[in-house]
């Protein structure tokens, strides 16, 4: 008899694991208070994870997001999926924060199919994902990537 061949089914890049990552990542760094971070998973299925630079003048803080994307460019990996979380004090949820518009042009390196968490209008606390060209419809790259440029 021929060997049997099992069918895994490959990780999708945006799934509970990716957000519990972000979580996880958020209390290690602020146990108490105010806690939030971002994950991200490349191609491969690496997870990197950081958190947010609050400098004294705003204009020079960072988002969450913005570290595992520095990172993941340093090593040279694909961002498939990102998602950021915040919670404003200990006992309160997580909520799924959708990137803001400059993370979202950081996003734009890896193309328009990189998939985001965006929270469910009305339903704190649960998210869903969203291809990136889904957040802006009428975002100037996706004419370019619709043109093949």
């Amino acid at each position: 008899m021929g060997r049997r061949i099992q069918h895994v089914r490959p990780r999708m890049p945006l799934d509970q694991s990716l957000v519990d990552a972000a979580i996880q990542q958020a209390l290690a760094r602020f146990p108490s208070g105010y806690a939030g971070a971002a994950a991200v998973r490349t191609e491969s299925g690496q997870v990197l994870t950081s958190v947010c630079f609050d400098a004294p003048n705003t204009g020079a803080s960072l988002c969450h997001e913005t570290g595992a994307y520095c990172e993941a460019n340093r090593i040279g990996a694909t961002v498939v999926a990102s998602v950021c979380v915040s919670r404003s004090e200990p006992g309160r949820p997580f909520l799924i924060l959708s990137p803001c518009g400059i993370c979202q042009e950081r996003l734009a390196f890896w193309g328009p199919k990189v998939q985001v968490a965006v929270a469910v209008p009305g339903k704190p606390g649960q998210w869903q994902s969203k291809l990136l060209s889904e957040l802006q419809p009428h975002y100037w790259g996706n004419a370019v990537a619709d043109a093949g440029e």
